[in-house]
């Protein structure tokens, strides 16, 4: 739960552990094996959402498409080992300028997403292919890793899984993770110089 100088993200840079920790549990964590598909992916932005069919992949292909700009595709495929995502996706996803994806399903083509630095958080890596006859639908409250995304949401996603923020709780979970850091930090210099953690937190 340490963190960096923060990045110009809508997280402010925090990682996922600090926000659910510090968010007085407004933050829902989705399924752990939601997880990033390459290593080092990161993704912190307001939710797209998407309501698909498993096996398919034109609600894909229309969400990028009606997507704006800095936002985060959130995908329900009802957790379909099929691969709905891949290069090409990425690749119309980044002109468009949305941040990544976060899909209950599967993907593909993960070296080449990684090369175009696109995060993706899926529960599956998989090639068997989809289809494209179900249009689903976009912009409706869906439910990913087993949590119910709303449109607006904070989506955040890095090694340590993905964490949804109710765009309601957002401000106040951003100062709580903000004042986190900075007792964390407190903590850190305390045990560089000798403190134990049973001294430090009184254990």
């Amino acid at each position: 739960m340490t963190h960096t100088e923060p990045a110009a993200d809508a997280a402010r840079g925090h990682s996922t552990a600090t926000l659910f920790e510090a968010s007085s549990s407004a933050a829902h964590a989705c399924d752990p094996a939601l997880r990033a598909v390459w290593p080092g992916a990161r993704v912190a932005g307001p939710a797209f959402t998407v309501r698909g069919i498993g096996g398919d992949n034109l609600a894909l292909h229309r969400a990028v498409a009606a997507a704006p700009a800095g936002s985060v595709l959130v995908v329900d495929l009802q957790g379909a080992a099929h691969g709905h995502w891949g290069e090409i996706l990425a690749v119309a996803a980044q002109h468009r300028g949305i941040l990544g994806l976060v899909v209950d399903g599967g993907v593909r083509d993960v070296a080449e997403q990684a090369a175009l630095a696109f995060p993706v958080f899926a529960r599956h890596v998989t090639v068997v292919g989809t289809g494209k006859e179900h249009p689903g639908q976009v912009a409706v409250p869906v439910r990913v890793g087993g949590v119910v995304v709303r449109p607006g949401d904070l989506v955040v996603g890095d090694a340590d899984g993905v964490v949804v923020v109710p765009a309601q709780a957002v401000t106040e979970t951003l100062d709580g993770s903000d004042a986190r850091v900075a007792a964390e930090r407190h903590a850190l210099t305390a045990i560089r110089t000798g403190t134990t953690t049973l001294e430090y937190y009184g254990l």
